[in-house]
């Protein structure tokens, strides 16, 4: 699949404009992706605060409830691959928009869910977009700048995600104990709509590659570069979501924390997300893999430190958020190694790196939750996302064994669609 990225930049930015430089900052369509990314973000997270409140208003089990979060992950990883594979041909313009119709209807039918089923099959639906929006988003954000920035543009539309843990989770679960879980989902669905105009304003057509092959999609897939790229992500992932899923009994319990500081501590995390998916899509620019050992070695040292360290509030709030830094640095290098091992066939590699992303969710939180069963103490489960971390920095090396780094892949002339091709905004 043909690469947009130099026709793109040529219409929404041109490549003598003095302006150049401030197109990040000030570029209409990776606002516009941010929204999506904050609004995605928003209603993945929102139920785990407010399980309580859910399963209070169906007459379930928290446990039971707690299934629509696993059942929302599984969407994600079903989604994505079926959702690009499907929508391969349609311009990309309007299949971001038709996700994010997708996430509204998913939203409004959470919002009128009197039962428990109803509930569970809404979180299935909006779960669908999410893997594609993000995934062909990504392509798309690259598309837009010139091509020694795409990893910082890629970051850009994911710190709409990394908001959402800082502002929009916690005014999601306010909203949720002052008006009710229901007109929470409301509120995020309006969310959805407004997006939805964005896109439209926002965004070039972006046509869709006329010769656009599922089977090459697939065979893509299936490369081993690829394979292993994917696989980085689930064990990255994973260290970051051992540790995370159980911050709050780890605070509780080992730290002795009160509400207050927990709260707070949830903040001072998404604030160090926000601020290594900045630094990390930056350096990433100049060195993917240089910026993956960095992130990886980091997180090993800090969660090390963090079982020892989450005894006092002191140092825990200093390691929490030097944590969520090295945690969402390798978001972008880990987004980008993927489309650029795929990086004639991007899209459906890119949603699947989102599922990856959420398989690393779930084997993080199976690991964290068996040590614990085991009785290791929560200490020990810091040590288990060290170690998992440790795995990715391994896998990582023997990798780049004999290899050079991965560079920054720059579409030959082949491969780029022509200008008259990227039509105007309409």
């Amino acid at each position: 699949m043909r690469l947009v990225g130099i026709a793109a930049l040529h219409h929404v930015c041109g490549r003598n404009n003095p302006e150049r430089r401030t197109a990040m900052k000030l570029n209409p369509p990776l606002l516009a992706l941010a929204l999506g990314a904050f609004g995605i973000g928003v209603t993945e997270f929102t139920p785990m605060g407010m399980l309580p409140l859910i399963a209070h208003g169906l007459g379930v089990s928290i446990p039971a409830a707690g299934l629509l979060v696993s059942a929302y992950a599984l969407g994600v990883l079903v989604g994505a691959p079926v959702m690009t594979l499907a929508f391969a041909r349609v311009p990309r313009r309007t299949l971001l928009i038709g996700l994010m119709g997708v996430f509204t209807v998913g939203n409004l039918l959470a919002a009128l869910s009197d039962s428990y089923a109803m509930l569970l099959a809404a979180r299935i639906i909006t779960s669908f977009n999410h893997g594609a929006f993000f995934g062909v988003g990504s392509v798309v954000a690259a598309s837009v700048v010139a091509p020694e920035r795409r990893a910082s543009a890629v970051a850009a539309m994911f710190t709409g995600l990394t908001i959402a843990t800082i502002g929009g989770v916690p005014l999601a679960a306010w909203l949720g104990e002052v008006l009710g879980w229901r007109a929470t989902f409301w509120g995020i669905a309006a969310v959805g709509a407004v997006v939805m105009v964005a896109l439209r304003l926002a965004l070039p057509l972006l046509p869709a590659d006329k010769d656009a092959d599922m089977r090459a999609e697939l065979r893509v897939l299936a490369r081993a570069p690829v394979l292993l790229a994917l696989t980085l992500t689930v064990v990255g992932a994973s260290a970051m979501f051992t540790v995370f899923t159980y911050i709050v009994p780890i605070l509780t319990t080992e730290t002795g924390a009160g509400t207050i500081f927990v709260t707070a501590m949830l903040v001072v995390y998404g604030v160090g997300l926000t601020v290594g998916n900045v630094i990390g899509g930056r350096f990433a620019d100049r060195s993917l893999d240089g910026t993956l050992i960095a992130s990886l070695l980091a997180l090993v040292v800090l969660l090390v430190a963090f079982a020892v360290g989450m005894r006092w509030e002191a140092s825990a709030a200093v390691l929490i958020f030097l944590w969520g830094i090295a945690s969402f640095a390798v978001v972008p290098p880990l987004q980008m190694r993927v489309m650029q091992a795929a990086h004639d066939a991007p899209n459906l590699a890119s949603a699947m790196n989102i599922g990856a992303f959420n398989l690393g969710n779930a084997v993080g939180a199976a690991l964290g939750g068996a040590v614990i069963d085991a009785g290791l103490g929560f200490p020990a489960v810091s040590i288990a996302g060290a170690a998992m971390a440790l795995a990715g920095l391994a896998i990582l090396l023997l990798v780049r064994r004999g290899q050079k780094s991965v560079p920054v892949v720059r579409p030959s002339a082949d491969e780029l669609i022509p200008v008259s091709r990227v039509d105007p905004i309409q």
